[in-house]
């Protein structure tokens, strides 16, 4: 049994994620907390989302924590009000970028930060073990509700750091059903932003189906159609952004890394003078900031390897290329919204279209092929002849090509990754790898 994956506990809501699961990650987690501690529970709009909150809600107070339900926001306004109203942890409800029936449970320390892996294991080992320390009838936790006014602390917040920096546009948002509904509409517009809406419903049945961050061709079309300068487009708990130009082109988190640096590094204020981005971040990237003198480090996957080594270095800005920015002047997390208005200060104060900002980037072509996979496979390392047609590959390739190979930390996937200048290169490597991986599991099936 492995409950975390990159990015908290995940599964289908009601099947692997359980309400009673739900209950025991609260009283495990419970356990590493100071008797009276306060938590913070935040959700998206997911159906299940009030299910696993009631749980979650049931298990913290019968362990003697005390609970404060902010309602629906997004995963870096909980984390933002996890520091200003001075609890203890925190539990974001949501799976992020994936499908409506699944949902999940992100643990966050009093700095908004995601726990540490060796919490989460501990976590993990009591829910095995099921030793939970409950509290006595006179010590259960207390139960408050913060859900109106939540979230305008946050917007003031953000509200605070880039008054008066906003261009004078029309932007397309696409809020993915999701979480950014709580806030991007209502703050954007507050600081003269004419915005324009787009899968602006609470439908958690809807929540980034064909729409958002993971999918934003309908905003690029209303873009085009409308002749909007900019499209931003959300996850469902809009920790993440993925941009529109006027010119269609869909611009991805490695490109807005490389304008936010850029930017930073223009005014004297890129710390270390690197970006930090993970191992899925595009060659294209990379090259593009050697030629400003930037040094790119790389990480493994997850925004919680980004956060960790930005703290380690003292990097101000890193991210991934699915959309995912951390700038840790303002937040210790991964924060669409925030994103969004750094992007918009950053065109006002270059006084061109986004589209030649990102110009410099010429990103590689990049094949990523998913083969699903059981739980129970063995590492991919053991596929009979697959290292060595990497290694093959990697020869191949040379210094202008990548082949990365992972599991998913969210989804039974064994994800492929193949970059290169040479689309038709690429794609061979890619059929071929992907074949190996397919005729084992087949093989492993018989």
């Amino acid at each position: 049994m492995s409950l975390f994956g990159t990015d908290g506990a995940r599964g289908v809501a009601n099947e692997e994620l359980t309400g009673r699961l739900a209950m025991e990650i609260a009283q495990a987690a419970a356990s590493q907390l100071s008797p009276g501690s306060k938590v913070l529970i935040g959700r998206d709009t997911r159906v299940s989302g009030p299910m696993l909150e009631a749980a979650l809600t049931a298990g913290f107070l019968s362990s003697g924590v005390d609970v404060v339900l902010v309602g629906i926001l997004p995963t870096p306004a909980l984390a933002y009000l996890i520091g200003k109203m001075g609890a203890q942890a925190g539990v974001m409800i949501s799976a992020s970028h994936n499908p409506p029936q699944y949902n999940g449970i992100k643990l966050l320390d009093h700095m908004g930060r995601k726990w540490p892996v060796q919490q989460e294991d501990k976590v993990e080992r009591t829910v095995l073990s099921q030793e939970f320390a409950l509290g006595q009838a006179h010590k259960v936790g207390r139960l408050f509700h913060y859900e109106e006014t939540a979230v305008a602390h946050y917007h003031r917040y953000l509200e605070s750091l880039f008054a008066g920096m906003m261009p004078d546009l029309h932007v397309g948002i696409d809020l993915a059903h999701g979480a950014a509904i709580a806030t991007a509409e209502k703050v954007l517009s507050s600081m003269g932003v004419h915005v324009h809406a787009l899968f602006a419903e609470p439908e958690g049945h809807l929540i980034n189906v064909r729409c958002g961050a993971t999918d934003p061709q309908s905003l690029r079309q209303q873009v085009l159609a409308q002749h909007w300068d900019l499209g931003l487009a959300f996850d469902g708990d809009a920790d993440r952004l993925i941009v529109v130009d006027h010119t269609g082109h869909i611009i991805d988190g490695d490109e807005i890394l490389y304008v936010l640096a850029t930017g930073l590094k223009a005014q004297n204020q890129l710390a270390r003078n690197t970006v930090v981005a993970t191992v899925m971040s595009n060659l294209g990237l990379e090259r593009a900031l050697e030629q400003e003198g930037i040094i790119l480090e790389r990480t493994p996957v997850g925004d919680r390897w980004v956060a960790d080594r930005m703290r380690e270095i003292g990097a101000s800005i890193g991210g991934e290329q699915s959309g995912h920015v951390i700038l840790s002047e303002y937040a210790a997390t991964g924060d669409g919204l925030l994103t969004a208005l750094a992007l918009l200060a950053e065109v006002r104060r270059r006084g061109q279209p986004l589209a030649d900002m990102v110009r410099p980037v010429e990103r590689y072509p990049q094949i990523l092929r998913n083969v699903h996979i059981d739980k129970e496979t063995a590492s991919w390392e053991s596929i009979p002849g697959l290292l060595s047609l990497v290694q093959a590959a990697e020869q191949s390739l040379g210094r202008e090509g990548r082949v990365f190979i992972r599991p998913s930390g969210t989804e039974p996937l064994l994800r492929i990754m193949i970059e290169g200048r040479d689309l038709a290169e690429i794609e061979l490597w890619a059929d071929r790898l992907t074949s190996v991986v397919q005729s084992a599991l087949e093989s492993a099936k018989a």
